[in-house]
């Protein structure tokens, strides 16, 4: 239980229409959660709007609602507390719950288009490495020291962020390095937060199915650093024309890092092979097991902040050189006939286009290259065009399929994808992932390179409304399974 005029502290309300002298036995924003005693946030949304919910929360037992707009019928019971914005309300609630667990951790944040699971990933296994506890919140998982639990967001919902974080807390935890995502900004998931410092890695087009325009996507990443305290520090990518930007009206402590320019953390690539790449930083040469400037960027990020964060420089080098790609990321997979698969998680035109210029960069002129990639359902349709270019332009052969499609057809997605590409250009159309997969690798000449992307670490393909269970490392070793059992067959 919780006193509701404690939860309130942080909180800027409207009106408060009942007595706040009274306990919470907890918190939800799903009438369907709902217990005896609750707080139930009334949150509007793109599908629902949780003002529709409240009697039905007050039935189920709600005692205090925290809505935007009053509703008409005012129980005598519950404490009705109007305030601007019901996500920031429950945010700030949240973090009071939990006994603000940021306070008591050092919180760093990542933010950008791409890299950022990378960065956050490579940041959680450095600082496990120089002896401390961490937490992790990304796309692919969430850690607590050494437990691991499935991620079901970039960023989650503020009630299990303010649950995980205070998690993290009891067991000990130093730091926590979370994935900080243009929608969790937007939607004040981070608000009552109390960040030690943020990341901009870059920012390309993505999203605009939910915030519509670039300039809007710009100004909510823009937002995260405004609002970081003036004893944090802010490292920006300083070769993204919109680094600066970024921080133009933050408060915390601003550092650069480039690969091409003068900044506070300099990179350079000397070597790169399908094995890892040779690089310097800051002076000293080091040997990593990641590829591709992109991951350069990361990496260099990752450095930035050990040393901001305290770390011991040539501790910090020493340790780099030990650590793995995150799944999905340049995973390479051989198969027979010296064929090699890559499976990144590239879907943004940027992403892609990065990940196919690796290779380029580190595969021999005669090796062939086959792209296979889509686009998901129900998302940015701006960039299905786009993506379908840069695969035609560099690849070898571009295989067009299904990535995600949900409530559209994959038809005619892969339809929006083709419709600006020349008569004549060479690509395939196969809808049905796994037969894409099967169809390159069958197909495939002694030593091509097939490069999968879009979907990197997922194990699923949500089609409608249902999530199957889907994997390219998978469909990969399938198809390589075919050609080995193919060429050892008794004549």
């Amino acid at each position: 239980m919780k006193r509701l005029n404690e939860l309130l502290a942080d909180v800027e309300t409207t009106a408060i229409i009942g007595s706040a002298e009274r306990d919470v036995a907890g918190l939800d924003y799903d009438s369907r959660r709902i217990g005896r005693d609750y707080c139930f946030f009334a949150v509007p949304g793109t599908a629902s709007d949780g003002h529709d919910y409240i009697a039905r929360a007050v039935a189920a037992g709600a005692r205090t609602v925290v809505c935007q707009r009053l509703p008409e019928l005012i129980d005598e019971e519950v404490c009705y507390i109007a305030v601007g914005d019901t996500n920031r309300a429950m945010a700030c609630m949240a973090a009071a719950w939990y006994g603000h667990p940021s306070e008591e951790l050092k919180l760093v944040g990542v933010t950008g288009t791409n890299g950022k699971t990378t960065t956050a990933t490579l940041l959680s296994d450095l600082f496990r490495a120089l002896g401390y506890r961490t937490g992790l919140i990304s796309t692919v998982v969430y850690r607590v020291d050494g437990r691991e639990f499935p991620s079901t967001h970039t960023t989650p919902d503020t009630l299990r962020l303010n649950a995980l974080l205070r998690e993290m807390v009891d067991a000990g935890c130093d730091y926590c390095f979370m994935e900080v995502s243009s929608h969790a900004i937007d939607q004040e998931r981070i608000a009552g937060l109390r960040f030690a410092g943020g990341l901009f890695t870059n920012i390309t087009h993505d999203h605009l199915d939910y915030h519509k325009t670039f300039a809007e996507y710009l100004r909510v990443k823009k937002s995260f650093f405004d609002t970081l305290p003036r004893e944090a520090f802010a490292v920006v990518n300083a070769d993204d024309s919109h680094g600066r930007v970024m921080v133009q009206n933050t408060r915390a402590a601003v550092h650069t890092l480039s690969l091409r320019s003068d900044a506070d953390f300099r990179c350079r690539i000397i070597e790169m092979h399908f094995d890892g790449m040779l690089l310097r930083i800051d002076g000293s040469e080091l040997w990593v097991n990641q590829l591709g400037r992109f991951n350069a960027y990361n990496l260099l990020a990752v450095y930035a902040a050990a040393v901001l964060l305290g770390a011991d420089r040539n501790e910090v080098l020493r340790l780099m050189s030990t650590l793995r790609s995150v799944n999905g990321r340049f995973e390479a997979l051989q198969g027979p006939n010296g064929i090699t698969a890559i499976v990144d998680y590239a879907h943004t035109p940027d992403a892609l286009e990065n990940v196919i210029q690796t290779v380029r960069e580190i595969r021999r002129p005669e090796q062939p290259l086959t792209v296979i990639c889509g686009c998901g359902g129900d998302r940015d349709r701006t960039k299905r065009p786009e993506m379908a270019r840069i695969a035609v332009k560099y690849a070898t052969t571009a295989l067009f399929t299904s990535d995600n499609p949900r409530h559209e057809s994959p038809e005619a997605i892969l339809d929006e994808m083709t419709a600006g590409l020349d008569p004549g250009e060479r690509y395939l159309r196969i809808a049905d992932r796994a037969q894409a997969i099967r169809t390159a690798v069958l197909c495939a000449r002694p030593g091509e390179i097939i490069l999968v992307a879009g979907k990197g670490h997922e194990e699923y393909q949500i089609v409608g409304d249902e999530k199957r269970h889907f994997s390219d490392r998978e469909e990969l070793q399938k198809a390589f399974g075919s050609i080995r059992s193919e060429t050892t067959k008794p004549e």
